[in-house]
């Protein structure tokens, strides 16, 4: 039987004891049926709705882009690549016709 390595240290050496696994290498115990919660950034749309990367926004507001006189128009299209723990600008996202480029998640919809 394979037991999972160490969530802590990585290390291939860990034991079981009862319903708990155990790492010798940083004492690090744990019960492999508990489900783990993820510390990735999260992010929520205009109407409060989890945002996750791959889904599809919309815009919901006409969006100034920093440094250029351009402006993403309401309702253009965007794929989100990734989230990121950022203050103000927390989505990577493709923008249809733009390019790529970090967008506030309060001033998007999810599509």
């Amino acid at each position: 039987m394979s037991l999972p390595p160490c969530p802590q240290c990585n290390s291939e050496y860990v034991y079981e004891d009862q319903a708990l696994l155990i790492c010798p290498e940083c004492a690090h115990e744990w019960n492999p049926n508990e489900v783990v919660e993820d510390d990735e950034p999260t992010a929520k749309d205009a109407n409060g709705t989890k945002l996750v990367a791959g889904d599809k926004v919309t815009a919901a507001k006409d969006l100034k882009v920093k440094g250029s006189s351009t402006v993403i128009k309401v309702g253009t299209k965007a794929t989100i690549r990734r989230i990121v723990d950022a203050k103000d600008h927390e989505l990577d996202c493709k923008v249809d016709g733009y390019g790529e480029m970090m967008v506030t998640a309060a001033f998007v919809k999810k599509a």
